[in-house]
């Protein structure tokens, strides 16, 4: 899959090798980082403007090594951020990313190298005993793609991509990409899709092809990418429409039945949740675990659902 890399990326990472081996050849380099040997001379004027001394050598033993001596500081953390740092390195490995875990842990190794002792066996400690619960990934994310769509939005580069729907149909699409989503198990990428002419957000794992186009756009200010997302998955053309009313409060009754079952609207003392579901039993389930009480305004089969629900109960509670 076609993917332009931040040059950024790689200037950091020719740093890194710089400082792993201190002497290299251009063509080792070049090759490490995937670019011709012009493009390195490039990346290494790009260190030496940031004030890191890299000296050439020709001939065949020649090649290319950090000034004797020279050392990056090191990384100063308060206890906040190394705590901030480790938290973030251990949700990483709940995101669905694929083949994360070497990488996760050469970067845990890195940082620990670099703190200050203290510090260092609070991020190991935090490491070792602590453990998220995130909602498991339900698809495999090519970081690739994350990378792209990250570089695109903060770029505002149009991306070019192959797309395959939950039907198995594919199609071509030019996005604007606003921002990305990690959302129960899946990222997602929100913008305006110009085969569409309209917004639309995209399963990554169902993104096959990718790259970034050199036409540029302007993002919505007040865009909130999970926000669409919700609207999105709440509007889908299911096969039933459902109306019911919860005697709640608007964000209790989003937090008790989730954000991406319908759409909630206050009114008067309670909710009004408009949705559409290709299962009323399924349906009848959410309802019947809730807190609060409800009114069942549309469609009648729901209510025969939710009775055959409570029948179902009442005969697990007569059992002996």
């Amino acid at each position: 899959m076609p993917l332009v890399v931040n040059p950024t990326v790689r200037v950091l990472t020719l740093l890194e090798l710089l400082q792993t081996h201190r002497h290299m050849n251009g063509r080792e380099l070049a090759e490490r980082l995937g670019v011709d040997r012009r493009t390195l001379r490039r990346y290494i004027q790009a260190l030496e403007e940031l004030g890191i001394p890299v000296t050439s050598e020709r001939g065949r033993q020649g090649g290319y090594r950090l000034m004797p001596g020279f050392k990056l500081p090191p990384l100063m953390f308060s206890s906040e951020e190394a705590l901030a740092v480790s938290l973030g390195l251990l949700a990483a490995q709940g995101l669905g990313i694929a083949d994360t875990t070497p990488a996760l842990e050469t970067a845990q190794t890195k940082l620990e190298r670099v703190m200050p002792a203290r510090l260092k066996e609070q991020a190991h400690a935090l490491s070792e005993s602590a453990r998220l619960e995130l909602p498991p990934p339900q698809a495999p994310c090519d970081e690739r793609l994350l990378i792209l769509f990250a570089t695109a939005t903060q770029a505002r580069q149009r991306a070019r991509l192959a797309y395959r729907d939950d039907r198995a149909q594919h199609s071509d699409r030019v996005l604007n990409p606003y921002g990305l989503v990690y959302r129960e198990g899946r990222w997602y990428v929100s913008g305006w899709c110009h085969l569409r002419r309209d917004l639309r957000s995209f399963r990554l794992d169902r993104i096959t092809e990718a790259t970034l186009l050199e036409a540029s756009f302007e993002r919505p200010t007040d865009f909130d990418p999970a926000e669409h997302l919700t609207q999105s998955i709440a509007s889908l053309p299911r096969a039933t429409a459902v109306s019911v009313r919860l005697y709640s409060d608007l964000a209790s009754a989003i937090a008790e039945l989730g954000s991406s079952i319908g759409v909630f609207t206050p009114e008067g003392n309670g909710v009004m949740l408009h949705a559409r579901t290709d299962c009323l039993t399924w349906f009848a389930r959410q309802l019947a675990h809730q807190p609060f009480d409800f009114e069942i305004i549309d469609p009648p089969g729901l209510r025969a659902a939710l009775s055959e629900q409570a029948a179902r109960l009442q005969r697990l509670a007569a059992e002996k």
